[in-house]
């Protein structure tokens, strides 16, 4: 939102060149830290169905912040250079290089979330059993990375357009030479994604608690254990995806949603059946008492 206002601002100020850095600046980096919210999802649907898990849930957000910092850092530098270069040609070039590198890994990212997202979805239809909460997340998760993905490829187009016509005073080509494209595939995707998550909040869908998750029946909710991994955080880190353990068909997780018997039942509702909710507290406590929904 601030890139835009100082980008409206800048509009009357075309000489000044610092406007012009900080909006370029923060109107790339804006769909990134978007795309951030959208991997705390995917995280908190793999906690609330473990058995369908692609990855360890709980290292699904920062090991793709890191990426996203890592590609966040490139589009900043590139746009800086980028809007700075002035008449230094190399410098132009620089940017726009970093930018497209940046662009490319984040159109990667995207589809790697989407491919996860795919998976667990494909997994729960194989079970026979899709809670309505569930495909509503799937559906989002879907919609907001094709978004991004979106935007990303009209960067992509918007950069080699402008590498092609480096030396051009007039008649640049379209999207340089017309705003609305940018209005259209980079303000217009990122709007749309604000709406939809504000409208299809995945705290309605979701439970507060990471340790709560879907039993078997695709209807009960327990409390668990939540994701317990034997290795080491820096063994995590190097094969989320526990390919080591996969392959000698010893994974390195507890399975503990195969000993339901063993957890405890959430008697405050269930999300899947849509009797369960984050806005208010369906368990009546009594003093002294823990709910139950609350034990571990």
């Amino acid at each position: 939102m601030t890139g835009w206002i100082v980008r409206c601002i800048s509009s009357y100020h075309p000489a000044n060149v610092n406007l012009y850095i900080v909006q370029t600046v923060l109107i790339y980096v804006g769909p990134p830290i978007y795309s951030a919210s959208a991997y705390n999802i995917v995280g908190r649907l793999m906690n609330y169905l473990p058995v369908h898990a692609v990855l360890n849930p709980n290292r699904v957000l920062i090991t793709f912040v890191y990426i996203g910092a890592a590609v966040e850092s490139m589009t900043v530098a590139g746009a800086a250079k980028n809007a700075s270069a002035g008449s230094n040609l190399s410098e132009y070039k620089a940017g726009g290089t970093l930018i497209a590198v940046g662009l490319i890994l984040q159109g990667a990212v995207e589809t790697v979330v989407i491919a996860i997202v795919a998976t667990v979805h494909r997994r729960c239809a194989r079970a026979g059993k899709v809670p309505r909460n569930v495909r509503k997340l799937c559906i989002t998760l879907y919609g907001t990375s094709t978004l991004v993905l979106l935007r990303c490829i009209f960067r992509a187009v918007e950069a080699f357009e402008m590498f092609s016509h480096l030396a051009c005073r007039e008649n640049c080509g379209p999207i340089l030479s017309h705003e609305w494209f940018l209005y259209a595939f980079e303000l217009g995707p990122m709007l749309v994604f604000t709406w939809w998550l504000n409208v299809l909040h995945p705290g309605r869908s979701l439970p507060n608690e990471k340790n709560r998750y879907l039993d078997l029946d695709g209807r009960t909710e327990r409390l668990g254990p939540g994701w317990v991994d034997r290795r080491s955080t820096w063994a995590t880190f190097v094969d989320p995806f526990d390919l080591g353990g996969m392959m000698k068909g010893e994974p390195a997780h507890d399975l503990y949603w195969l000993r339901p018997n063993e957890w405890p039942v959430c008697d405050d509702g269930s999300f899947a059946l849509g009797t369960a909710s984050n806005a208010r507290n369906r368990v009546e406590e009594k003093p002294g008492e823990i709910p139950l929904a609350r034990e571990v």
